[in-house]
């Protein structure tokens, strides 16, 4: 009787559960035809997104009921599962996912975003495992083509990465920029995410749109651990050339001028004489950022042949860069400082220069100049002199650093030029440059040399244009014109200090008679000048030009210093005195 009891039992107990689920599932076909409350019809799907981000579960379990509301995208483009993916619990993605359409893991916002990207990035591995173990792609992308593994990286999320990987991620899918998440890891210095990803499988030697590979990066941003982890699991120190833009690592090595990752590439093997499709060498980049250390090491390790074969040398870079520093250190190893670019260098700026120098002055970096002149360099080997360079730029110490090495001052410019040495066109209202000028062997005689004379000074055959308005314009013509001739007195007495008695044309004669200086003028005209004035004229005539450019060959006549004074217009050295008196 027992036993038939308990059988009678279980087969009652068998049916009810079969009626249960069958009521249930009649339940549910009716809850997906018809809303149990009607007005679950006019729910907003921003009430859902206000109960998921409130984590309020009995409240979103009511309102996902609403199907439609639950493929609605806000602004961003969001459902309320990218929504649900990004907060802290669980059971409210629980409920969200349960509730969303088919796909819609798979579903992206307006940048690209699935639900488990935006997961990955946020930090959240519960929410990534929960989508990872329902279906979601870990290899999904973003607009800007970065993988889920690739966020991990770049938000340093080792355990995300981790999670990725174990879930079937690829390891070495291009990104953004053709760049694989190895690329990224050694860009940031990750070396635990450097170490995962290579035990995962990732390519040490995969190149991205620029060529880099992921120990160039490494490199160049300077992350020592990485280089060493990347180089003992067999990448390769010898680029991949894909194309002509391709540089050595080394070469990246330079950009940061970490000392220790070029020793360590160097023991592998690394070639310092490998030039890029410009030529430059790995101690042109050292140089030009100016990294000292680096410098040192790769001065050695580098053939002057290499270096020649370049076209330019690391004085240049140091210049250019404007480190005193390395320049320093270059000229102390026996770098040439009258190394001149290569015409195939120089065709690469307007100016054609070619000196380490006129990257200096251009740079208006006194200290180097110095240092370059120091060392031998010579003053006026560019096209565009150096001095006209440093007078442009108004740096008065500059300037008088030139001079004092030899800056030729009676230099004409190849565009434009006058009757007269060019340098006096940047003076005219400056009288603190322009006594430097005059001081240093400024040859004064030109500019009262005018083919005119007490003539008219308008050609006979002239009709409005002709190649010697533009050739040869003279001094007359240039400082009585509109803008300037008001400045015509004051320059031309300081001029008559370096002079003996001088002849007017008619041109300047007319605008100095109404200028303020004309008594003054006409005075020093008709008198007499001093035979001591006339005696240092005819000792600098004799000197000649080229010594008055370097004044240390006034230091070596045997006179007594207060007359080298007098030689040297000390009395008129505005600069040295520390006045500076402009114009008015």
């Amino acid at each position: 009787m027992e036993g038939l009891y308990d059988e009678e039992e279980w087969d009652e107990d068998e049916a009810t559960q079969y009626m249960i689920e069958q009521s249930l599932s009649e339940y549910g076909k009716y809850r997906d035809q018809t809303p149990s409350d009607p007005t679950l019809e006019y729910i907003d799907h921003e009430e859902i997104f206000t109960a998921i981000c409130a984590g309020n579960e009995d409240a979103l379990k009511i309102l996902v009921q609403n199907k439609a509301a639950m493929s609605m995208a806000d602004n961003r483009g969001w459902i309320p599962l990218h929504q649900a993916a990004v907060q802290q619990k669980r059971s409210i993605l629980e409920i969200t996912f349960s509730a969303s359409p088919q796909g819609s893991g798979e579903s992206r916002t307006l940048k690209g975003e699935t639900p488990l990207f935006l997961a990955v990035v946020n930090g959240l591995r519960v929410n990534a495992t929960f989508l990872l173990q329902n279906g979601c792609n870990p290899d999904c992308q973003n607009e800007d083509e970065d993988t889920a593994l690739v966020g991990a990286i770049k938000n340093n999320q080792y355990d995300l990465a981790s999670l990725l990987l174990r879930y079937n991620g690829t390891v070495d899918q291009k990104c953004s920029l053709q760049r694989t998440a190895l690329h990224e890891a050694s860009l940031l210095g990750l070396e635990d995410c450097v170490y995962q990803l290579l035990q995962a499988g990732a390519n040490p030697d995969a190149c991205d749109a620029n060529e880099h590979t992921p120990l160039g990066l490494a490199a160049q941003a300077g992350h020592l651990n990485v280089v060493e982890i990347l180089l003992q699991k067999g990448a390769s120190i010898w680029p991949q050339r894909h194309s002509v833009e391709s540089v050595s690592v080394l070469f990246e090595a330079a950009a940061s001028g970490n000392p220790d990752i070029i020793s360590l590439l160097l023991e592998y093997g690394a070639d310092p004489n490998t030039p890029t499709h410009t030529g430059h060498l790995p101690i042109h980049r050292a140089a030009y950022r100016g990294h000292l250390l680096a410098l040192e090491q790769l001065i050695p390790v580098t053939k002057k042949e290499a270096i020649k074969d370049s076209g330019m040398s690391p004085l240049h870079s140091a210049a250019a860069g404007g480190h005193s520093q390395c320049l320093e250190l270059l000229l102390n190893a026996g770098f040439d400082p009258n190394f001149m670019l290569h015409p195939r260098v120089r065709r690469n700026y307007d100016d054609e220069r070619r000196s380490a120098l006129y990257f200096a002055v251009s740079n208006s970096d006194v200290q180097s100049a110095r240092l370059l002149l120091k060392a031998g360099a010579m003053p006026n080997q560019d096209p565009v002199n150096c001095l006209q360079v440093a007078m442009r730029l108004g740096n008065y110490e500059l300037i008088n650093t030139l001079l004092r090495y030899g800056a030729n001052v009676n230099y004409y410019s190849r565009v434009n030029t006058t009757h007269f040495p060019s340098a006096l066109q940047y003076a005219i209202k400056d009288e603190v440059m322009l006594r430097m000028l005059l001081n240093h062997g400024y040859d004064v005689q030109r500019c009262f040399d005018c083919p005119y004379g007490q003539g008219s000074h308008v050609p006979v055959d002239y009709e409005g244009w002709s190649v010697s308005v533009i050739r040869d314009v003279v001094f007359c013509e240039v400082i009585t014109v509109s803008w300037l001739k008001h400045f015509t007195g004051q320059v031309v007495r300081i001029l008559l200090d370096y002079v003996d008695h001088v002849t007017f044309c008619s041109k300047l004669k007319s605008i100095l008679a109404e200028q303020k200086q004309w008594p003054e003028i006409c005075r020093i005209q008709e008198n007499t000048r001093s035979l001591k004035h006339l005696c240092r004229l005819k000792i600098r005539e004799c000197l000649g030009r080229l010594r008055l450019r370097a004044p240390v060959f006034i230091s070596f006549l045997p006179l007594p210093n207060t007359l080298k004074d007098y030689i040297r217009f000390t009395e008129y050295d505005i600069y040295s005195k520390g006045t500076m008196t402009d114009l008015e």
